[in-house]
């Protein structure tokens, strides 16, 4: 499993123009599932995401979580993220999971969030074409792959 976290000010997904969930101060988390993903990893990325210290404490120091900030999460599935670009100039998606596995991985990310966060997330539409928006903070970008835990 492969993420990107964006520490945003505000975030917001919209699928055929309709917002489908919104943030404020928080993260915006991109997912991608590969079929050897496990409950595993779906647990120790989720305790990555809300153990992350990368907001400002009161001396402008990256040292407080998204738990101590009262932020809010936005998970959003983006199967681009385990593009292959080894040959050629169009993208392999291969290592990509199809539905039928990704969806109810996704669907346990969303609750094991919830969970170790305390509180509901926001959520994209799993498959949908979608518009994302964002103002990122910082800017604080962070990529996590379970699979290359450094």
């Amino acid at each position: 499993m492969r993420i990107v976290i964006q520490r945003v000010r505000e975030a917001s997904v919209k699928v055929e123009d309709k917002i489908a969930g919104a943030i404020g101060w928080g993260l915006l988390v991109l997912v991608g599932i590969e079929d050897d993903d496990t409950l595993e990893d779906i647990q120790w990325l989720s305790n990555k995401i809300i153990g992350l210290r990368i907001f400002n404490d009161a001396d402008g120091v990256m040292n407080l979580g998204i738990k101590e900030m009262g932020g809010d999460i936005l998970l959003v599935s983006q199967f681009t993220l385990h593009a292959s670009t080894k040959k050629g100039n169009r993208p392999s998606y291969s290592k990509a999971s199809k539905p039928d596995f990704a969806i109810p991985m996704y669907e346990k990310m969303i609750h094991q969030l919830q969970t170790d966060l305390g509180k509901p997330i926001q959520t994209g539409i799993f498959g949908a074409d979608m518009q994302v928006q964002l103002l990122n903070d910082g800017p604080v970008t962070i990529i996590i792959d379970s699979k290359n835990k450094e």
